[in-house]
């Protein structure tokens, strides 16, 4: 926490590939050979990477995946059940298709709830599996999370904030840690300490 200063966005680590001073949150991709704000991860199914910019875009294209891969599914099953008078192995095919989409369903929908934690918590998938590794998170204990402001608020930052403008998140302050460290009581609960 000495490498930045209480609050502010900046700090004083340039990127050793891009020669530019890195803020909080941000990290040199070796895929793309570029620093990316809020660097999530770098996808190689899209071949980008996800972080400030497009990890709104990347949340709503995994919902919708899981939608066509329910949809899919179902008509699947429909039209299983409307010949259910025939021979199951005249539809081998179909019921190994159907399997394999299962499969993917399954690896899609814990994609999609795992990036929905990310996003109400305000974490990357960088910083929550790093978390060790990065200066700025060393000393901050594992279920704190320093840059979330609440589900609520996160969610709407996620989703509503513009996107024509990049925001540099500050570093918490010592106090906002401490904050954060302090365990939830009912009147906490009840004024939305955990969520606004």
């Amino acid at each position: 926490m000495d490498m930045y200063p209480s609050g502010t966005s900046l700090r004083s680590v340039t990127c050793s590939y891009c020669n530019v001073v890195q803020p909080p949150r941000a990290k040199h991709c070796h895929d793309c050979d570029k620093c990316v704000l809020q660097f999530d991860h770098h996808c190689v199914w899209l071949g980008t990477c996800i972080g400030q910019g497009n990890h709104c875009a990347f949340w709503w294209y995994i919902c919708g995946e899981t939608a066509l891969s329910l949809w899919t599914g179902t008509l699947y099953i429909q039209f299983l059940k409307s010949d259910i008078s025939k021979p199951w192995w005249l539809y081998a095919i179909m019921i190994l298709l159907l399997a394999t989409l299962f499969f993917c369903l399954i690896f899609l929908l814990l994609l999609l709830l795992f990036h929905s934690y990310l996003i109400l918590t305000n974490q990357t998938t960088y910083e929550l599996v790093r978390r060790r590794r990065i200066q700025y998170l060393r000393n901050i204990p594992e279920r704190v999370y320093p840059f979330s402001r609440g589900a609520c608020r996160n969610l709407y930052e996620f989703c509503c904030a513009q996107r024509s403008k990049y925001r540099m998140e500050p570093l918490p302050t010592g106090q906002e840690l401490e904050d954060k460290l302090r365990p939830y009581t009912c009147s906490d609960v009840l004024s939305c300490r955990c969520c606004c």
